[in-house]
């Protein structure tokens, strides 16, 4: 009879903690349910030293919490396309916090493989008549219970018409 007894507690307890774990995973995904997505914009490009044929470039992130929670992150990740190809990516092991209702700059170095180089400067003749480069910018925020908060970014870069001087 002692032996069932054991076994019973061992599914109980095991019950228990499979119960535990999932109760406090969603407590911790709460905020996030109905929460407003992350508002993140480029607050600045400054080029850094190159390797080889590749081009980088430190980017600063303003991102933007509308939410009741903070976002708690120890890593971030980004890709960027150009004219609907890939043209950069990067990652960062920066780690922080986004308060709620507030904001945080985080820097990511990106790196442009100098293949992509080349086929960006050969599809840029075709957009330079349009006058338009549509580009993505996607990434994510790595770290807590709830693992990872996705964002995208995406816009046109206007090009100057032809024969308009620079200012």
């Amino acid at each position: 009879m002692s032996f069932f007894r054991v076994l019973l507690s061992r599914r109980h307890a095991r019950l228990a903690a499979i119960l535990a774990v999932v109760t406090l995973t969603l407590n911790g995904c709460a905020g996030l349910f109905g929460g407003d997505p992350l508002r993140v914009n480029v607050a600045g490009i400054e080029p850094v030293d190159a390797q080889g044929l590749e081009m980088r470039f430190n980017v600063k992130l303003r991102i933007q919490n509308p939410n009741e929670s903070a976002v708690n992150f120890d890593g971030v990740s980004l890709d960027l396309e150009l004219n609907g190809k890939p043209f950069a990516s990067g990652v960062s092991d920066q780690s922080g916090s986004v308060p709620r209702f507030g904001e945080t700059v985080v820097n990511v170095p990106l790196t442009v493989p100098a293949f992509a180089a080349v086929r960006q400067a050969f599809a840029f003749a075709g957009a330079v008549q349009a006058g338009q480069i549509p580009y993505i910018l996607r990434g994510k925020l790595a770290g807590g219970l709830t693992g990872t908060t996705r964002f995208v970014y995406q816009g046109t870069l206007s090009l100057p018409a032809l024969g308009m001087a620079l200012p």
